[in-house]
């Protein structure tokens, strides 16, 4: 009875998985597109506890292995703990290597890429590393871009370049009275 109910269960989290890793398959895309347009980049940083993602991956490997070749098992009940060891070992991995940072088009955050025109809002959060939280015109949506102390002067050197040539303005987003200056913003 517990077998039967484990079935669904992993077939479930197989489609999460599958999606998840069709997402960063797609960011990992995009990237290949964007990174010759790179201006000020750097490496995705690990997630939290990335080498338990990464032991987990390499179990999965062995449990799919097992199940494949010795219990001889359809691929069809293999599907859950193959999508959980095609995310923890090759798709998290993927997603480090995306240039987190700033390119000619727009500004590739922790979560995903920004264009310039639909930045509505940015902000420095000055802590351990400076993180430059960015705010979607589009969806009223906030994401974070941590920015190494390496990079931070030039980052901010780039956002005022951009403001002042219009690729990114904030007028319509609040008091417009004409006398303020975007840069500032910076």
């Amino acid at each position: 009875m517990l077998r039967e109910l484990v079935k669904p269960i992993l077939f479930l989290f197989g489609i999460g998985y599958l999606a998840a890793t069709l997402l960063i398959v797609v960011d990992g895309l995009r990237f290949l597109k964007r990174r010759s347009k790179a201006l000020v980049v750097w490496p995705g940083r690990k997630p939290p506890h990335y080498g338990v993602g990464l032991a987990l991956g390499v179990i999965l490997g062995v449990v799919v292995f097992v199940e494949l070749v010795f219990l001889r098992r359809p691929l069809t009940q293999v599907f859950g703990e193959g999508m959980m060891f095609l995310y923890y070992a090759y798709a998290v991995p993927l997603s480090r290597r995306i240039g987190r940072g700033f390119y000619e088009d727009g500004i590739w955050a922790e979560s995903g890429f920004i264009p310039y025109a639909n930045i509505g809002g940015i902000s420095w959060r000055e802590g351990e590393e400076p993180t430059l939280v960015v705010v979607s015109r589009m969806r009223k949506l906030a994401r974070r871009l941590v920015v190494p102390g390496r990079h931070y002067a030039a980052a901010r050197r780039l956002l005022r370049d951009r403001i002042a040539a219009h690729d990114i303005h904030f007028s319509g987003t609040g008091l417009n009275l004409e006398t303020h200056d975007e840069r500032e913003d910076v």
